[in-house]
């Protein structure tokens, strides 16, 4: 699990300002303990707030909003991934920094995406598919977690929300957009 990780990218706020939330669609136990385990090594509360329905994004956010929560961190879902562009709207219009799992996300407007490469995960699955045709047993491959991740940020977006990416973030970005 790498996507708390990604918070050391947003501004730093200290113990007693708003917690971050986490967006997820089903809540997976262990993205939720990673997460507020991360959250609580820098002094941070982790909300979770779930939706499983397009319906239900309006009232997530207001929860967000009605917390004050200093930043969003959008769980890799495939359901919230089809609905990237309506949540990169919400959070624009709501002015929360979000994090997401995937970059097509930032180009949207979105501020910071940090996750696995997915040109990457498709050449390994390519390599999978390859050794299958070979006469592979699928059963008999090993499974492969990512080893490429990428972190992509939106200095449009920072400039919008009034936030100041710090200089080693922005060297560590493996793309920036201006």
């Amino acid at each position: 699990m790498h996507q708390p990780e990604a918070s050391s990218a947003l501004p730093h706020r200290g113990p007693n300002e708003a917690p971050a939330s986490y967006r997820c669609s089903y809540p997976r136990l262990a993205q939720v303990v990673a997460g507020r385990t991360a959250a609580k090594a820098i002094g941070q509360e982790l909300l979770v707030v779930s939706a499983t329905s397009d319906r239900e994004f309006e009232a997530a956010f207001a929860s967000i909003v009605q917390h004050r929560a200093g930043a969003l961190l959008i769980g890799q879902d495939p359901f919230l991934f089809q609905a990237g562009g309506q949540l990169v709207a919400l959070s624009a219009r709501h002015r929360i920094p979000a994090i997401y799992g995937n970059s097509e996300s930032v180009s949207a407007g979105a501020l910071i995406s940090y996750g696995a490469s997915l040109p990457d995960a498709w050449r390994l699955a390519g390599v999978y598919a390859g050794r299958i045709l070979k006469g592979a047993k699928p059963g008999d491959l090993p499974v492969v977690q990512p080893t490429k991740f990428e972190l992509v940020i939106n200095l449009k977006t920072a400039r919008t929300l009034g936030l100041e990416i710090p200089p080693t973030v922005l060297a560590r970005a493996d793309e920036v957009i201006e």
